[in-house]
């Protein structure tokens, strides 16, 4: 079978359940390069060329040889099946346009927060922005050629990170090594969803107790 360039894949006309996953993470983690790398259709993106206005601003440690920057978001879609379509929003990562972030939330099923091991502390503002938010989200180490300097359970204390939220290690410019972050987003929600339904809520409990008085 031909394949069809991603520039000319057509939303199905029969899609009615759109559902929203953001990508977040400090400057230069590798959000714009995960969306491209996953996307069924070439992304969206609000690159610019970095320029000297942005060098008392930007802090470019741990990534000197950047020379273009997200100042919007970046805009991807994967088609899941017939009915259902996933749309990607990758977050700017530089504290000058983090008031973004909260409207890109609205909505948002789950999120994956990018790290960079060499730079952990540029994840902090983004976890916390999701816990602020009550929003889901897996974290996965893009791997910069450092992974083996820092273990997992480094990773997690360094980010006070829970053990029931996932941890991955990627490569955000492949696309299978991508598609297993998403997937792996996906089965947490599933998880969160199930515990949901199965816990009683502690509203329910009270009114199942009054009841049986």
């Amino acid at each position: 079978m031909q394949q069809i360039p991603r520039a000319q894949r057509q939303l199905s006309r029969t899609a009615d359940n759109g559902l929203k996953i953001v990508v977040v993470g400090g400057f230069g983690v590798g959000k714009t390069t995960l969306v491209r790398s996953v996307s069924e259709i070439r992304p969206l993106n609000t690159e610019e060329t970095m320029t000297r206005a942005g060098e008392s601003v930007d802090v470019l440690d741990g990534v000197s040889a950047k020379t273009s920057t997200t100042v919007a978001f970046d805009f991807g879609r994967i088609s899941v099946d017939a009915r259902t379509v996933l749309y990607l929003f990758g977050a700017p990562g530089q504290e000058r346009f983090w008031f973004l972030w909260d409207r890109l939330f609205s909505g948002t099923l789950g999120a994956v927060v990018l790290v960079d091991t060499r730079r952990l502390a540029d994840s902090w503002y983004a976890i916390d922005r999701l816990e602020h938010h009550g929003t889901p989200f897996v974290v996965a180490r893009n791997d910069f050629g450092d992974a083996a300097h820092h273990t997992d359970a480094q990773v997690r204390e360094a980010l006070d990170l829970p053990e029931h939220i996932p941890m991955v290690t990627c490569d955000a410019r492949d696309r299978e090594s991508s598609k297993n972050v998403l997937i792996t987003l996906v089965e947490h929600l599933y998880t969160l969803s199930t515990a949901a339904r199965t816990t009683p809520t502690a509203e329910a409990a009270a009114a199942r107790g009054s009841t049986s008085q």
